[in-house]
């Protein structure tokens, strides 16, 4: 059980550092999608090897909301690209 925590978390750093690394807009964003995506796995694994469906709960809602609005903003920031407004 440990194992499995420990390579999803090992897994975790590998779209950190890409964010920490690139400099460009579009790269950080795919990596903080990323994150969320692997975080709210690792909530879903933790709510079954610990029978909790209330944080599984939690894991489908991070996986289902924060995604869209992470998409919200990707599309804000090519609009405001498409309009020159944006200047990294």
């Amino acid at each position: 059980m440990n194992g499995i925590i420990i390579a999803m978390l090992l897994a975790l750093l590998i779209p950190i550092y890409e964010a920490y690394r690139d400099s460009h807009i579009w790269q950080k964003m795919l990596a903080f999608a990323s994150i969320a995506t692997k975080t709210s796995m690792m909530i879903l694994v933790v709510s079954v090897l610990r029978d909790d469906w209330m944080i599984g709960v939690v894991g489908v809602l991070i996986l289902s909301v924060g995604n869209a609005a992470l998409m919200l903003l990707a599309h804000v920031i090519k609009r405001s690209d498409e309009a020159g407004l944006y200047e990294p």
